[in-house]
């Protein structure tokens, strides 16, 4: 098992298996419906994993699943439907978690109990308690775990980063960043769930909604039970991207206002959000509106506006672009070098990388990193969801002044789950 020193020490049996074959690591995946077997090819593509089982309660996506891997990697995987017997698996050194966020505390926090590299897809949980349990009991373990944030790979994230270090478009007075796409809307019917598919082992410590398509696989992201909205799933993205560009914590405070204007009954979270996050080093503003409006500049629709009192950088996956502010200066544009995919690739190789070194630090996002982007946006959805302004005490981790905002820190299991939090 690739671990610390202090395992290493200990002799734990797992990591003399490691070291007899140290470029496959015998490796599981839970959650195979679609992102978790995303990040199965990318990791299959750093040739440095072996996938001896996979964990899913849907026994058409283990199927399916396991056919991929096979055709992979010539080498079929054990499948199981319950994670907890999963992580006992003959030798098993690494989990991938796939699943939707209300599933990852209780596996992430079982798996670092085993000592078990972690590879954990973003939002790191569904509540900020959570995060912090999962934070714990990594620190408590000392196993190297990555948080899947990938835009933490895009060189134009890190190129703009360079340049306004450099101080060139002077001190950053604002930032606006913002993710405009047409959602889409699956039947909110209530039905019966596909037979291949165990709801209520899917639903787990979350509440168990009647299940439809609009919140079944895929679709989870927009409701709020599951995925809590927009900016949790895909504007944490950006948010966390901003925070490495200016170097920055958890915001002193956030308000937030929007509403369900077009998709109302369709989905449970705003499809029209503005956030204002007040961070030391600047004001930061999220918006979004997913209902089908069309940009007159679609290049803009996914990116970052960093407002500098010299220069605006524009920062997206495929560029970014220096707009000076003085007269007869052009626009500079630099083309990103690296597609989505190989982002997803490199960030495997990352994680790989600091597996075999046994060094929890050298991942490109650690749990605590991961925990304090994820805080951050969960932190504007309380705002949202109680129409007043958060106040955040980063020390305590605590929500000053608003009892009611305060509630939502934690939200509790369902029966007969426990939550991992102990304030």
């Amino acid at each position: 098992m690739y671990l610390t020193r202090r395992h290493f020490l200990a002799g734990a049996p797992a990591l003399a298996l490691a070291q007899s074959n140290p470029a496959k690591l015998k490796t599981a995946l839970i959650g195979c419906g679609w992102y978790g077997m995303v990040d199965v090819n990318a990791a299959l593509k750093n040739n440095g994993v072996e996938i001896v089982a996979l964990s899913d309660v849907d026994s058409q996506h283990l199927k399916e699943s396991a056919a991929e891997v096979e055709k992979s990697q010539g080498a079929p995987p054990k499948l199981y439907k319950d994670y907890r017997e999963m992580l006992d698996h003959p030798g098993l050194e690494a989990l991938i978690i796939g699943t939707p966020p209300h599933w990852h505390a209780l596996p992430f926090i079982a798996a670092c109990r085993k000592g078990l590299a972690i590879y954990c897809e973003k939002p790191i949980a569904y509540d900020i308690r959570e995060g912090r349990a999962m934070v714990e009991a990594w620190k408590k373990a000392g196993n190297v775990v990555q948080i899947g944030f990938q835009r933490r790979q895009s060189d134009s994230v890190h190129d703009a980063k360079a340049y306004i270090d450099s101080g060139k478009p002077g001190r950053i007075v604002q930032v606006d960043a913002q993710i405009h796409y047409t959602a889409g809307t699956p039947d909110p019917t209530p039905q019966d769930p596909p037979a291949s598919l165990d709801w209520d082992a899917w639903c787990g410590p979350a509440p168990k909604l009647p299940y439809s398509p609009a919140i079944g696989h895929k679709s989870w992201r927009l409701e709020k039970a599951y995925g809590h909205g927009h900016l949790i799933d895909w504007g944490i993205h950006l948010i966390d991207a901003t925070r490495v560009i200016l170097g920055e914590s958890t915001p002193k405070s956030v308000t937030a206002i929007g509403g369900l204007y077009e998709l109302k009954g369709k989905i449970t979270t705003p499809d029209t959000l503005t956030a204002h996050f007040e961070f030391e080093r600047c004001p930061v503003v999220w918006r979004h509106r997913i209902w089908g409006a069309t940009e007159y500049a679609p290049e803009v629709t996914n990116g970052i506006f960093l407002y500098g009192e010299d220069e605006t950088v524009f920062v997206t996956d495929s560029k970014w672009i220096v707009i000076p502010k003085a007269k007869g200066e052009s626009r500079r544009e630099m083309a990103a070098k690296l597609s989505g995919d190989d982002m997803q690739v490199k960030a495997l190789g990352q994680w790989l990388a600091a597996v075999r070194q046994r060094d929890p630090k050298a991942v490109a996002c650690t749990p605590e990193d991961g925990y304090t982007s994820t805080a951050t946006v969960q932190l504007a959805t309380i705002a949202y969801e109680t129409g007043a302004k958060v106040t955040w005490d980063a020390r305590t981790e605590q929500i000053q002044g608003n009892p009611e905002a305060s509630k939502l820190l934690k939200r509790p299991y369902r029966a007969p789950y426990h939550h991992p939090y102990a304030s």
